[in-house]
């Protein structure tokens, strides 16, 4: 009997919050299941520390009142009919503490938190049968608790990163997210290698790669956008990179590398920078290189315009080999020659459709053939491919992966902290 897929509520519980700096996979897929589906994103709860750091951020100044009365709070998204954001309650912040007894009954206490959470969302809306979607945030809900109204259909975990590489979530994240996976129903990772790292320990662990959505960056090929004014006055070729500049994943040394030998271009960066080793080496200083800060999804497509090359100069180690970025997906379908470098299985995928660069001259000398080689019959291939990774085809994916969970999957063993 084919599933009926329409009868589920969706419920999300992220670690991105819906006004992340940057692209998230959780918005993406909740912004697709709202087509069809009720979605109810919670977002990661901000801690007292959060709210203190962060006590000028316009987000946090209209979540205030409710959130310094403990209250849970509705939002709604104009442009994601039927999806409705949840802001949970502040929690202590405790990821400093060593592991242990005082560790963990302070979690319990922030758990107990998010799971009120989940039972007034569940109460508040009538949710009766749902699938719950645990995106990439093992730090509550490592299981369902027996006391919700309704328990999930399916438990989803999603993990799109590897924890253990950095030193602050790994410190409880390695822990934590094991036990998500063990009390998940199934698994899904966006990446080959964190499905070799879970399969182990979760037999019913699932691909899921990241994706497009379409509908923004296909405006790359069918639209004229005006210059945004950060480059209006260049008159050079542009080697263009999108996203979040980490201490983990980006490999700094060549950015330099890339401006200092490609002096008749210029380097534009759109994104969050979020590491420091960008202004110790000196990109700020370099008078061709330009940084835009970060912008929103729907913004991108109009810098995505005016690049000639787009790049992903990650670092090779072991964070990046557990990465299908995706940037990947969104500079295709906007038809752009991509130079990348050779990161990970994943990413050797699109050899047919990207350069890859073995060592990181020969990155920096791509950059040259992609910008000589490209043509009109090269930027529809390449959104062809972007177009046939779209979250609309994700979301078939998943709905497969469920069908055949509730069809023939036994029920796990629940593991307990």
């Amino acid at each position: 009997m084919a599933l009926n897929r329409h009868r589920y509520d969706i419920i999300i519980f992220t670690l991105f919050r819906d006004d992340n700096a940057y692209s998230s996979v959780s918005l993406s897929i909740g912004k697709e299941f709202a087509r069809q589906h009720r979605v109810f994103y919670i977002n990661h709860p901000y801690s007292l520390k959060d709210i203190a750091q962060n006590r000028d951020n316009k987000k946090v100044q209209e979540r205030l009142g409710d959130m310094m009365r403990f209250k849970v709070r509705y939002e709604t998204i104009p442009e994601i009919p039927n999806l409705t954001v949840v802001v949970a309650p502040p929690t202590l912040p405790i990821n400093w503490m060593s592991p242990g007894t005082m560790y963990d009954a302070f979690y319990r206490m922030n758990n107990r938190a998010v799971v009120n959470t989940l039972k007034q969302v569940i109460e508040d809306y009538g949710i009766k049968n749902y699938i719950y979607y645990n995106c990439f945030n093992p730090f509550f809900l490592n299981k369902m608790p027996f006391s919700l109204p309704v328990q999930p259909e399916v438990n989803v975990y999603q993990c799109i990163d590897d924890l253990d590489h950095d030193a602050y979530t790994a410190r409880h994240g390695v822990r934590l997210e094991r036990l998500s996976v063990q009390n998940s129903d199934l698994t899904l990772v966006t990446a080959t290698q964190l499905q070799k790292k879970y399969m182990g320990i979760k037999p019913q662990t699932y691909i899921m790669n990241n994706a497009v959505d379409i509908t923004i960056f296909k405006e790359v090929m069918f639209k004229t956008f005006e210059k945004p004014a950060e480059i209006a006055h260049l008159t050079t070729k542009i080697i263009g990179f999108t996203g979040n500049l980490d201490h983990l994943r980006i490999n700094y040394g060549l950015f330099k590398k890339i401006a200092l030998h490609h002096t008749d271009k210029t380097l534009v960066i759109v994104g969050p920078i979020n590491s420091k080793e960008f202004y110790d080496i000196g990109l700020d200083k370099l008078p061709n290189v330009i940084t835009t800060g970060a912008k929103k999804i729907y913004e991108l497509p109009q810098y995505l315009q005016y690049f000639d090359v787009a790049i992903i100069p990650f670092a090779i180690n072991d964070v990046t080999k557990s990465i299908y970025p995706l940037k990947i997906n969104e500079y295709l379908a906007a038809g752009r020659a991509v130079v990348a470098t050779n990161f990970s299985e994943d990413i050797r995928s699109f050899k047919d459709s990207i350069y890859i660069g073995e060592d990181e001259n020969d990155f920096i000398r791509l950059i040259d053939v992609a910008i000589a080689e490209d043509n009109p019959d090269l930027k529809q291939k390449r959104y062809n491919v972007g177009a046939s990774n779209t979250w609309a085809d994700r979301v078939e994916e998943f709905w497969k992966i469920i069908d055949r969970h509730l069809t023939k999957a036994p029920t796990p063993e629940l593991i307990y902290q």
